[in-house]
């Protein structure tokens, strides 16, 4: 029997294998075997379509821990920008192809890559603060 995978947010999954129902004192619930892995899968094989859904830009975003303020900073859009895209479908071609690229590096554990995932999470934490510049004879400078 086939499981059909709606908690990975897509609505085309369908698992032939790899899951198990078990019985639980809130009634049957499915286990799937190596989630991390199963997800993988689903992202690379994502990567490699002609175009993405917006529900699989979602998938992708969510996948590297990605917010839409994040990665709408490093696009150069708003959040709601992306939120649209994820709602409608209608995810641009250059951050169709950026999110692809960027997610297959980072599987490879890309350690450029990924301390670039990284800092784009941090963004989400800065203050902000003001940012004191200097010139000196070899040029700018950050002021200490």
């Amino acid at each position: 029997m086939k499981y059909h995978y709606t908690e990975s947010g897509l609505k085309s999954i369908y698992l032939l294998n790899g899951y198990e129902v078990v019985e639980t004192p809130y009634g049957k619930a499915t286990s799937i075997v190596d989630v991390e892995g199963l997800h993988k899968l689903i992202g690379s094989s994502l990567c490699r379509k002609k175009h993405l859904t917006g529900a699989e830009f979602r998938f992708i975003r969510k996948e590297m821990g990605l917010s839409q303020s994040g990665l709408g900073k490093t696009l150069g859009v708003t959040d709601q920008a992306l939120a649209k895209w994820e709602k409608t479908g209608r995810v641009p071609k250059t951050a169709d192809r950026f999110i692809r690229l960027l997610y297959l590096e980072s599987i490879n554990e890309n350690v450029k890559i990924q301390s670039f995932i990284d800092r784009i999470n941090e963004t989400d934490r800065d203050d902000h603060s003001k940012m004191e510049i200097e010139a000196t004879s070899s040029g700018w400078k950050k002021a200490a």
